[in-house]
């Protein structure tokens, strides 16, 4: 019989493993991965075979707080200070456009329908401002995670990078306003001056926090230079950082965004290879959050009025956020793509909102809206059940967009590069040819005339039999009068392994490093060990980044 903490432990590992199995699968059939851990929650969650129960969830609530903070913590490194100042006043017109048009629409609509079916102006009024508030928030897990599966790169890229980063502000704002317009309408003590106090109180503290802790992972960062142990303190500093924030009741992604921003931008270049390693660490943990997600998601017994609710929600959410980006962008005069494809890249509802709703719950759970039903449970009934549609919507939103943009595939890495490519690609074929029977001066003169540390040597049937490199000249430059007479055939270095031009980049670089060797002679196979030219690291290096640029 397991114990509750073998259980904990099954349930992640089954998680994680069914929900790489679904990613894989709906990969298979051109449908964002997200979507794959999703399903693989639903079917072990409330939904299907009820693996996962409501007390495991709960009890794996503070690992939703760290994906969280990974999540904000690696959107902020998106954003840099540069892209800020350059397109700051764009993001800030679209955000407040695609926030308010979606809060405004949604409210209003939900307010009258629950009117029309509860007669009661107050309590629908303030259900429909909570809701509105919940709808303007954007999940940056999911939308991340497609972004990054399709190595997507670009002005529209950034732009919703930059969107769904501040898009947790402008949603905590607008729910902290919403709910303390909702306790002063039903008649609760709540001042709406106490509501923006606490609100400001929430967002700066979380900043000040971010930013003290990203000062300090910039520190760590600049001295340190065991990879492993970068990654450590860093992964510990986030711990810190995640924990405080749920201590100090500020916002976890606000917090863990901003220490991203500060380390991103204290130091640009020594932590691209940190957030490498973040962002490889955290592959599990976003697996396992989606499943999560899609274990929570229960849609049963829902009253009519609820269902109608849920499908102008999804509605209307989607035409604010769409609408909104577009008036946004065009009054910052953003570039037409931007105009025409932000809010499609919106649409996605997640972590932020469900966080939303549980805490909208705890301070609205005794506010009555009808006879049976408090507004705590249409909340929370609500969000689940919009979050699931536009979840399983929005990721394939996100994809179409940045594939009409046309800036799919073109975020890649020089590793990316250098695994497409094979040795023929980056392949120098004016190297000099030396033969086995040439003298040593005529070696010292080929060298003095091109810039290369080596050459091929063949013999008399045009075969290679190794190559001759400057350090096997060293021991002859005291003794220049035996140049004439003595043959590159009497210093060749031993045979040495050859490259085929066949062959993968990424496993001849790897061959090189291993035996220590700048540059290699080239053959045609094996085989045939017939040079065609030489393979230099220099080169490859030169050619990747010319790749990244064009890219």
């Amino acid at each position: 019989m397991l114990d509750s903490s073998s259980s904990i432990l099954l349930i992640m590992g089954i998680g994680i493993f069914g929900g790489i199995g679904g990613a894989w699968l709906f990969q298979k059939i051109k449908i964002p991965q997200v979507l794959g851990y999703l399903a693989i929650g639903i079917i072990i969650g409330k939904s299907g075979l009820h693996l996962i129960d409501s007390d495991i969830i709960q009890s794996l609530e503070n690992f939703n707080y760290f994906a969280l903070g990974i999540i904000g913590f690696m959107v902020g490194g998106e954003l840099h200070g540069s892209t800020m100042k350059k397109y700051g006043k764009q993001f800030s017109a679209i955000l407040l456009g695609e926030g308010v048009l979606s809060f405004t629409l949604v409210t209003i609509a939900i307010s009258l329908v629950l009117y029309m079916f509860t007669n009661n102006f107050a309590a629908s009024m303030a259900a429909g401002i909570v809701f509105g508030a919940i709808a303007s928030a954007t999940d940056p897990a999911s939308t991340m995670s497609v972004l990054w599966e399709y190595r997507a790169k670009g002005v529209l890229t950034t732009t919703v990078i930059a969107i769904v980063a501040l898009d947790d502000a402008l949603a905590m704002a607008l729910y902290g306003l919403g709910t303390g317009l909702a306790q002063m309408i039903l008649g609760g003590e709540a001042s709406l001056i106490s509501q923006l106090i606490g609100i400001c109180i929430e967002l700066f503290g979380a900043v000040l926090l971010g930013g003290f802790a990203g000062y300090i992972m910039n520190l760590i960062v600049h001295f340190s230079t065991d990879k492993t142990r970068t990654m450590i303190f860093g992964i510990g500093t986030l711990f810190i950082v995640i924990s405080l924030s749920l201590i100090f009741n500020i916002d976890v992604i606000l917090a863990a965004m901003t220490m991203g921003i500060v380390v991103t931008n204290m130091a640009p270049q020594r932590s691209k290879e940190f957030f490498e390693l973040i962002k490889s660490f955290s592959a599990p943990i976003y697996v396992l959050f989606f499943v999560l997600v899609g274990a929570r998601l229960v849609l049963g017994n829902m009253p009519l009025f609820l269902w109608i609710i849920v499908a102008l929600y999804v509605i209307l959410r989607s035409l604010g956020k769409m609408g909104g980006a577009w008036i946004g962008a065009k009054v910052s005069g953003a570039v037409p793509v931007v105009r025409k494809y932000t809010g499609l890249s919106l649409f996605a509802q997640g972590g932020v909102a469900i966080g939303l709703s549980i805490m909208a719950t705890q301070h609205l759970q005794d506010l009555q809206i009808a006879e049976g039903i408090n507004l705590s449970d249409i909340i929370i009934t609500g969000v689940t059940a919009t979050t699931f549609i536009v979840q399983v919507i929005g990721p394939p939103m996100t994809k179409l967009a940045v594939k009409l943009a046309g800036e799919t595939g073109r975020n890649i890495t020089e590793e990316d590069v250098i695994a497409e490519w094979k040795v023929s690609d980056v392949l120098d074929e004016k190297v000099p040819i030396v033969r086995s029977t040439d003298s040593v001066r005529k070696v010292v003169t080929l060298f003095a005339e091109c810039e290369y540390f080596c050459l091929p040597v063949v013999d008399q049937d045009n075969k290679s039999v190794g190559m001759i490199s400057m350090n096997d000249l060293k021991q002859l430059i005291g003794s220049q009068d035996t140049w004439e007479w003595l043959l590159v055939g009497d210093v060749i270095s031993n045979r040495i392994e050859l490259i085929s031009s066949s062959s993968p980049l990424e496993e001849a670089m790897k061959t090189m490093k291993q035996i220590g060797r700048e540059q290699l002679p080239v053959v045609e196979t094996e085989e045939n060990p017939v040079p065609l030219g030489m393979l230099d690291l220099r080169t490859v290096r030169k050619m990747v980044n010319k790749k990244l640029v064009k890219a």
